[in-house]
Order: C-alpha cells, then sequence, then structure tokens
C-alpha cells in the first residue's frame, strides 16, 4: 500500500521505464487525449492490482505529454519526468537507440561504424542525466524497503545510482533486448563499458529473457569488472496472454480485417505466409523478402499459389538509418510485384501503417508465420501466431530469437542470413501435412503461453521480495 510522507506519497512497489503506460496528444482545442499503451509490462502490472500502492515512473516523450505534465494532468500511479528535450533526444537517440541498440543487437557495419569521439561523450553525459532523473524520483517516492523494478537498455545506469540514493530498497533491472557476447560488447569505451555493468550490477536482482542472454552479460562482467558480485541473474521469458489475444481476436473489427485481407488474397485455396513486425534493422524484413522471391524463382509451383503478407510498421523515423530501411522494404517488395505478378494475383500484400486489429487477421489466416530476426530479445510475434491461429500455422523461426530457446522444437528453425535455406524453410512449412500443422502448432501455444505477462511480471517481483528478507 502507499504511504504518505512530508514529501508526498511512498510507494511500496515502483516501476521504471522509458515509455509509460499512457501518452497525451495535443489536439487542435489545445486540450489533451490520453492513451493507452499495451505491451507484456503493462499487462503484467496489472496482475498487482489497484490497490497496491505502485508507482510507474517514466519519461515525457512527445509534446503531449510535457503539456500533461507542465499542467498537471496525469493519472494516478503514473509520474511523468519533464527531462529537458536535448538531454532526452541525446540519451534515447545518441545512446540508447544508435549505440546500445546496435551493440546488443550487433548490428553495426565495422568498417565505418561506430565511431566513439567527442559527439559520443556529450551523448554518454546526457545518458548520465537522464538515468540520474529516474533514479531521484524514484528515491524520492520509494516507501522503505521498497520493491523497484528498472526496464530496459535506457535505463542501464539507473540501478547504481538509485542504489547510492537508498540503499534500503530492493532493486531489480529487467533487459528487454538481447546481450551482446564479450568480444562485441568490447567495443564499446573501456570506461563506459565498466560504467554500464557497474550501474547494472547496482540492482540486487537483473531479469533477461533467456539464458543465453544471461549467459553473456555473466561474461561480459567476468571479463570487464571480474563477476557480478552479489547481484543474482534470473530468467523470465515472458509468454504471450493468451485470454487476451483470443479474445481481442474474435472482435468485429478483426473480422472485418480478416474480409479485406482475403480480398487482397484472391483465390480462397492459395496459402498465405505472413510477417508481422516494426522496421527495426534487426527484424531482417528484407532478408525475408529476399527468401520469398527466392521460393518464387526456384519453385515456379507456387506462382499464384501463395501470398505474402508482410506488415511493417515504421519504427524510429527519426533516425535515418531506420527511414531508408523502411524505404528499402518497400522498394524490394514492389519490385518483387512487378516481376512475378500477374491480373489476380499480387504476391507481396505489404502494408506500412499500424494496425493491431489487422495483425490478429493476418495471425487468424496464416499457414506460414515467418519470424527471421538478425538478433531478437524474445519475439512476441513467434509466441502469438500460434495462440490466434484459425487453422494451425507452420513457424519458420530464426534461431538468433530469444523465442528459439522454448519453441525450436516444433518450429522449422533458420539462419537468418541465409537467404536460400529460408527458401527452403518456407517450402517446407507451405507442404507440411495439415495433421502435423495442427499438432504442432498446439505444443508451439502449450509453450508460447507458459509465463503470461501477469505471472512474469509476478515472478520477478516476488523473486526480488525474497532476495533481502
Amino acid at each position: 500500500m502507499a504511504s504518505e510522507t512530508a514529501n508526498g506519497t511512498a510507494y511500496g512497489i515502483l516501476v521504471a521505464s522509458n515509455r509509460g503506460p499512457v501518452s497525451y496528444a495535443l489536439r487542435g482545442d489545445g486540450s489533451l487525449e490520453a492513451r493507452r499503451g499495451g505491451g507484456g509490462l503493462v499487462s503484467g502490472l496489472s496482475a498487482i492490482g489497484p490497490d497496491a500502492g505502485a508507482l510507474w515512473v517514466c519519461a515525457a516523450l512527445g509534446e503531449g505529454d510535457r503539456e500533461a505534465v507542465r499542467r498537471g494532468t496525469g493519472e494516478d500511479g503514473v509520474r511523468m519526468l519533464d527531462i529537458p528535450s536535448e538531454v532526452q533526444d541525446a540519451a534515447y537517440n545518441g545512446i540508447a537507440n544508435s549505440v546500445l541498440w546496435f551493440v546488443h543487437h550487433m548490428l553495426y557495419q565495422t568498417p565505418l561504424e561506430p565511431v566513439f569521439d567527442a559527439g559520443f561523450r556529450r551523448d554518454w553525459e546526457a545518458y548520465r542525466a537522464y538515468n540520474r532523473a529516474f533514479a531521484e524520483a524514484l528515491a524520492a517516492q520509494a516507501a522503505p524497503g521498497a520493491a523497484v523494478l528498472i526496464q530496459d537498455y535506457h535505463l542501464a545506469l539507473t540501478p547504481g545510482m538509485l542504489r547510492e540514493l537508498r540503499p534500503d530498497l530492493r532493486i531489480g533491472h529487467f533487459s528487454h533486448t538481447p546481450w551482446a557476447p564479450p568480444d562485441y560488447f568490447g567495443m564499446l569505451p573501456d570506461d563506459v563499458a565498466e560504467e554500464l555493468l557497474r550501474g547494472m550490477l547496482g540492482a540486487d536482482r537483473l531479469g533477461f529473457l533467456t539464458r543465453r542472454w544471461a549467459d553473456a552479460f555473466a561474461a561480459c562482467c567476468d571479463r570487464v569488472v571480474g563477476g557480478t558480485g552479489g547481484t543474482e541473474l534470473g530468467v523470465h521469458g515472458l509468454g504471450a496472454d493468451a485470454d487476451f489475444l483470443r479474445g481481442r481476436s474474435r472482435q468485429p473489427d478483426v473480422a472485418e480485417r480478416m474480409e479485406l485481407l482475403r480480398d487482397q488474397i484472391g483465390d480462397p485455396s492459395r496459402k498465405v505466409i505472413v510477417r508481422v513486425d516494426r522496421t527495426e534493422l534487426s527484424k531482417n524484413i528484407v532478408r525475408g523478402l529476399l527468401a520469398f522471391r527466392t521460393l518464387l524463382e526456384e519453385r515456379p509451383e507456387w506462382r499464384e499459389r501463395v501470398v505474402h503478407i508482410a506488415f511493417a510498421y515504421p519504427s524510429r523515423q527519426d533516425l535515418e538509418v531506420y527511414r531508408a530501411y523502411t524505404a528499402e522494404v518497400s522498394r524490394l517488395a514492389d519490385e518483387i510485384n512487378a516481376e512475378f505478378g500477374v491480373p489476380g494475383w499480387t504476391p507481396v500484400v505489404l502494408h506500412v501503417k499500424d494496425d493491431f486489429a489487422r495483425s490478429l487477421a493476418a495471425y487468424r489466416l496464416a499457414d506460414v508465420a515467418l519470424v527471421n530476426p538478425i538478433r531478437d530479445g524474445m519475439n512476441l510475434v513467434a509466441k502469438e501466431v500460434p495462440v490466434v491461429s484459425d487453422a494451425g500455422c507452420a513457424l519458420v523461426l530464426s534461431r538468433e530469437a530469444g523465442a528459439h530457446e522454448e519453441l525450436r522444437e516444433d518450429a522449422v528453425v533458420v539462419n537468418p542470413y541465409d537467404v536460400t535455406a529460408t527458401a527452403r524453410a518456407l517450402h517446407e512449412a507451405l507442404t507440411m501435412p495439415e495433421a502435423e500443422r495442427a499438432e504442432r502448432t498446439k505444443r508451439l501455444a502449450a509453450a508460447a503461453t507458459a509465463l503470461p505477462p501477469q505471472r512474469w511480471f509476478l515472478d520477478q517481483l516476488e523473486a526480488l521480495r525474497a532476495l533481502r528478507g
């Protein structure tokens, strides 16, 4: 339960993340529109109930959020931090998304990047300031002995900073991304690598999506700082929310979008390959399209008999490299359609406008789901499609997705860089006997829902509380 102190309300459970559960948009008349967010963390936090005395600390990310802070508009249990925009931009775009994300996903073109120069050092100072703002806010509003659950690479320094301010707290941190192996992590400047790890090790407990990522973190610590000290490492493989997905996928708006997609597919006897991703560089959408083109080239019997529904929702369009990648996805889809398409058959149906109901509609229609990331912390799409699929769906899955650890026995596993082998895997999935596909889908769905968001969150909270009494 929350309690009152001289400085205001003190909370027994606190969550900290870059993005919060609500955002605000300015309407034309100057009023504010609140928009609720989704995702595993939002679902997970709901498990503790409204009376648990929890506070979610997040950043004001846009002008609508900043205006909400200035006006004192907000929701109970949410505190937005109005960090100066130049500090936030340097921390978020300059470090979190342009350095840490690239390191952990091993995405650098190393002949040209990274370049750790004076500009990087300025951005790193901003990243420190950003993390410091979160640490101070958490320290100010945590009750004695409170449990604090800090999220992801945006806030890797916060645990250590918070530990200095409030040694009484039980501090956890969860990484939603992969963790780089020591040789790749070693690209970071030595002092920054050490500061990053010591910041994380300020936590009592660190959570990761798979054992592979936890082991990589431990190996980095062994090399850089001599081990993990007294910090416990845990693995919590976030699963799909079966009840929500199955209920939501049966709503009328999903049925409407299924009909629209059927119109775009054409002949109802055609097979359907589905992918649903944001246009993040790690998702490997371009090689997926190249594999589909290879399938049509090498297996001409599939021409006019299969449609690839590809949802590539724009991500991080304020970064040029992401804009260029999104443009390349569209260019390649157009090229495939121009090369192979005939009246009545469009080989690639590409949508770039985010639409959750349409994604669920595609899940239900899919004969094959293509999930081929270069590297991914988990990839919930791989877990969601088997849960929602109407008739059973074969899963073509990259061995570099975190979900591979749990789903590999019943997926068709691919090397994400091997376009030829991915094309063969698509053919194998398309020709899989219906009975086998249905049985695999059942087992995939069971594995995918083993740790739903509510249980995922509570397991971490309980483990953290158990550590220090």
